[in-house]
């Protein structure tokens, strides 16, 4: 079957109100998969991430990738004439993605029933950081706030020391993939019943505490029906052995998922445990859980006799999931992801090679696509001004008077 690198959401049309993370993210795997997404920015700067992190020419690396494929309209949303703007590219819209604070696109009269009233088939995506209701709507909610309230941070980490968190904007980031989610089911909805014509739009609320609290597994069911609080346990998984983090002779840091019956039996023979092996105790997960802290023992006295590499090797001949923890050196020249090319090649404006990394999920039919890096501020300002009939001379007298 051939590839269409057009992609699958080809002629949907998204419109960007949204900065930093969990929107723009959102919005940025929709462009990944050929839709035409405007990103709407302040001409002050624009979106604060491109000052994020490490940077390349004043401008972030991590811009690059936020913002791939999408078209950037510098908009002040503070003149009457920027909001008359976004409200005409919002009704043309199929979808909106927007992470204000709640009540902000109301007052600029670009809410939801605001733009619904004009046109029932708008899609809404409103990320924040506690929903469009409840009583904490109205604070300031990041990503770490989610986490947080989520329940996540509280699992993270040693138990003798205090919570922490990962390594990257998580609760952001599951935002925004609950708000891609979203935009679809919305999206098949609309379609089922009449299309952008005639079909029926809705809104798509989606806040950081409730994505996280979404990927906390059984947590509620277990507080609720047996009292239990799920603690932090480092880096093992409580109640399903084993699970854990080990450090090998090198130094280095390996992670054995020995946790399903036969496979802790590999395991325990992989090791030379015979006794292990043949003990009735340990052959179900029940079993084990009561002698976690011997199993672990036992494995990490093997791991001081190992490399790296040879306990990878072992582990691998006995059928056991294993996998050293990665660094992004150690991603960039592994077989594995170089055979899923897992990474792109692109150049900057000014010739110099950078890598990105590649669009996920793949679809063998309608893969993503990477059309241009994240644009420069402004850049796409006069194609899509002129894409909603402005001219020439009113795009400049609009720059002039501080619209743009």
């Amino acid at each position: 079957m051939s590839k269409n690198t057009s992609g699958p959401l080809a002629g949907i049309k998204v419109l960007e109100l949204g900065t930093l993370i969990a929107g723009p993210f959102c919005a940025r795997m929709l462009a990944e998969f050929g839709a035409e997404v405007i990103k709407v920015e302040s001409p002050d700067g624009g979106d604060p991430i491109r000052k994020w992190r490490v940077l390349k020419d004043g401008t972030s690396l991590w811009w690059s990738v936020q913002s791939r494929n999408k078209k950037s309209l510098t908009l002040n949303m503070k003149h009457p004439q920027g909001r008359e703007i976004a409200r005409k590219l919002a009704l043309e819209a199929d979808i909106i993605i927007e992470n204000y604070r709640p009540g902000v696109l109301e007052k600029w009269e670009l809410g939801y029933e605001q733009l619904k009233a004009l046109d029932p088939s708008i899609i809404m995506v409103r990320l924040s950081g506690f929903g469009q209701t409840g009583p904490m709507k109205d604070l300031p909610g990041f990503g770490a706030i989610g986490e947080s309230m989520g329940g996540l941070r509280y699992v993270s980490g040693h138990a003798d020391r205090p919570p922490v968190r990962v390594g990257v904007s998580i609760g952001d980031s599951v935002a925004a993939l609950h708000g891609v989610i979203g935009a679809m089911m919305a999206l098949r909805h609309r379609d089922a019943t009449g299309g952008k014509l005639k079909g029926e739009g809705q809104m798509v609320d989606v806040a950081l505490y409730e994505s996280v609290f979404n990927l906390m597994e059984s947590l509620v069911p277990e507080f609720d029906h047996a009292g239990v609080v799920r603690e932090r346990t480092g880096g093992s998984l409580p109640g399903i052995v084993p699970s854990n983090t080990y450090t090998t002779s090198d130094g280095e840091n390996i992670v054995i998922a020995g946790n399903g019956d036969a496979i802790f039996k590999r395991l325990a023979l992989a090791m030379g445990r015979i006794d292990m092996a043949g003990d009735a105790e340990l052959e179900r997960n029940d079993g084990r859980v009561r002698h976690t802290q011997m199993i672990d023992d036992a494995i990490q006295a093997w791991c001081d006799t190992q490399t790296i590499d040879s306990a990878l090797a072992v582990l691998k001949a006995a059928d056991v999931p294993a996998g050293k923890i990665y660094s992004v050196r150690d991603m960039m020249t592994d077989p594995q992801f170089l055979a899923r090319e897992m990474f792109e090649q692109h150049q900057f404006a000014d010739g110099t090679p950078v890598k990105l990394p590649a669009i996920s999920p793949k679809l063998s039919a309608t893969p993503g696509h990477t059309k241009w890096l994240g644009p420069t501020l402004g850049q796409h300002n006069d194609e899509v001004l002129q894409s909603l009939g402005y001219t020439a001379a009113a795009i400049a007298a609009m720059k002039q008077d501080g619209v743009l």
